[in-house]
């Protein structure tokens, strides 16, 4: 079984608080909803989620008290599900998704993986298997910083799923 984490894009002032219209948005297809809205509202990552929070979660902070990096994967503020047992689901509000956009575009990949590199590699055959899973990190990477960016432009909130498949 495999973990996924979903992210989905909603307008601002559609977001509600509710646990249930949130699990909602991801019981609904993504393929009707991207025909719809005429654009990509999801992005899904695979079971290396956790491992690509590292990336960021090992960044600098851009400035005191505002660690937008934190909130790339596993971020945002914890809503409970109905089923308790779930993990809960993530909120970023509009403006949080324009920090983490704008921290996203203005990151250098390369000097994010050096930070990270000595942690992450182990886990993934060393360093005979560095050029490789760095290249998936970074694949990862470029497909977090368009999905922010593209949400941040349209002044969206971002919700977070993790589930398994």
């Amino acid at each position: 079984m495999s973990t996924y984490l979903r992210l989905r894009a909603v307008p601002a002032p559609a977001l509600r608080n509710s646990p249930a219209w949130l699990e909602r948005l991801f019981a609904s297809d993504a393929e009707f909803l991207q025909h719809r809205a005429g654009r990509c509202p999801e992005e899904v990552l695979d079971v290396c989620c956790p491992n690509q929070e590292r990336i960021y979660t090992g960044a600098p902070p851009d400035a005191p008290g505002d660690r937008p990096q934190a909130q790339v994967v596993l971020g945002g503020r914890p809503v409970l599900r109905t089923d308790r047992r779930e993990p809960p689901l993530l909120v970023l509000t509009a403006a949080q998704t324009r920090r983490v956009a704008g921290f996203l575009e203005h990151s250098d990949f390369d000097a994010l993986w050096d930070l990270a590199r000595d942690r992450l590699l182990p886990g993934y055959g060393g360093t005979i298997a560095e050029p490789e899973t760095s290249r998936a990190f970074a694949m990862t990477h470029r497909e977090l910083r368009t999905f922010y960016t593209h949400a941040a432009q349209c002044g969206e909130a971002v919700v977070k799923c993790r589930s398994k498949a």
